[in-house]
């Protein structure tokens, strides 16, 4: 059972995506906030596999609701995926680097809400298609940082090549598939990267490989 908390300002909207979830038989909403003190208090009770949370907010918004949990170790397990009305660049990357899992905007159909959940409950990113084109065309356009790539030095030459493939949007077996070997080794490879560099899921290693210039998309 993947367990559910909702945050958002807007009763409605919480009302609208718990008749959702709720109809699905491997998910539960635990409980529901309006603002992201409020969420951060229930996390910590519930201990939720999933926040589903708003960016702006009442008290604190959903940036820096997302940077607490994340910096909790007692909420290691929570997988914050942001909802929002806009798809702008400052939202995106400010969710990404405060822990978010996954951003996506509210006009998603319910079939793609359903599976963002699900993903990010076993711990793999969530961007919707026109965020990540956001993503990488910021760093088609701006130049890498000089002195952020000291990390990557801790990789090996296999985990490296894991990250690549991360940061171009694949999935586990479709890595497994390019690099001739088992999912379960592609997974390990991955794991063992996001440790070395303390990322804390795949959106954040996905992010550190464009900034440190492991990836850099070409020009269109």
């Amino acid at each position: 059972m993947i367990r559910v908390l909702l945050v958002d300002d807007q009763p409605l909207i919480r009302s609208g995506f718990r008749a959702l979830l709720d109809l699905e038989a491997d998910i539960e909403v635990v409980a529901e906030a309006a603002d992201g003190s409020e969420g951060l208090a229930l996390a910590r009770e519930h201990l939720p596999d999933i926040v589903l949370i708003d960016i702006q907010m009442p008290v604190v918004d959903g940036i820096e609701a997302t940077r607490r949990i994340a910096a909790d170790p007692a909420l290691a397990g929570v997988h914050v995926v942001i909802l929002t009305n806009y798809g702008l660049d400052e939202y995106v990357f400010n969710a990404l680097r405060a822990g978010a899992a996954g951003f996506l905007v509210k006009d998603i159909v319910p079939e793609d809400l359903l599976h963002a959940v699900r993903v990010a409950a076993r711990g793999d990113a969530l961007l919707a298609p026109s965020i990540t084109r956001k993503l990488i065309n910021r760093y088609v356009t701006q130049p890498f940082p000089t002195d952020t790539g000291t990390e990557l030095k801790a990789l090996t030459s296999r985990e490296r090549e894991a990250v690549t493939l991360v940061a171009q949007g694949l999935s586990n077996d479709q890595i497994a598939d390019r690099m001739v070997i088992s999912p379960m080794t592609a997974k390990t490879h991955i794991n063992r990267a996001m440790a070395k560099l303390r990322a804390r899921d795949r959106a954040q290693l996905v992010v550190l490989a464009y900034e440190s210039g492991l990836v850099a998309p070409r020009h269109s």
